[in-house]
């Protein structure tokens, strides 16, 4: 309900009610089959909750455990090479800690910390990423400092961005939420997106 202006845009208030006037609905009530308990569910309606949902999946032990072979989520899944990283020089390693990097993502000589990574993402040398959300496709260029952010598909970082530690700043250029998560499209980069895998 992009268009609708009068809407403020969330699933549960608008979006479902609107679709269940519209059309014949079905509806799955997601119990754990063993213990009858409701099973996992997040409200996304906010930024802050869609990064916070994001990053409790790199959890030790998250509610919504990807792994679970017991519950396997079925999904599309573009056939990416596996996520690569390079370089081990003393201030240029490539590497990701507590964190997920999905198929596709080069970390080239930057360290990712406390993040999650969607396909086809490339972090460029001497770069920090720490407790961010980054969409598919985008390209962090060389020496940027990510922190507490959300970058959207498709975004080019350019060389040596600073984002999340000056929250004045980022609110000029971008979206600072309540709980201070700083998303970044590409609209607010200046940049036209046609297409991202």
């Amino acid at each position: 309900d992009a268009d609708t202006h009068d809407s403020s845009h969330d699933f549960g208030k608008d979006i479902i009610p609107d679709v269940i006037d519209k059309y014949r609905v079905m509806a799955y009530a997601f119990r754990d089959p063993r213990s009858g308990k409701q099973a996992y569910w997040r409200d996304v309606g906010t930024i802050d909750a869609f990064w916070a949902a994001n990053l409790e999946l790199i959890g030790v032990t998250p509610e919504l455990n990807l792994y679970d072979d017991s519950w396997p989520i079925w999904t599309y899944q573009e056939q990416l090479p596996p996520a690569k990283f390079i370089f081990d020089d003393e201030n240029r390693r490539g590497m990701a800690v507590d964190s997920m990097v999905s198929g596709g993502c080069i970390i080239s000589g930057s360290v990712v910390r406390n993040s999650l990574l969607f396909s086809n993402v490339r972090v460029n040398s001497y770069c920090t990423v720490s407790d961010s959300v980054i969409l598919p496709g985008v390209e962090i260029g060389r020496k940027c400092r990510i922190t507490k952010a959300v970058i959207d598909r498709g975004c080019r970082i350019p060389e040596g961005t600073v984002i999340g530690e000056d929250p004045e700043q980022d609110a000029e250029r971008f979206y600072v939420s309540e709980g201070g998560v700083v998303l970044v499209t590409a609209d607010m980069l200046g940049q036209v997106l046609n297409y991202v895998r």
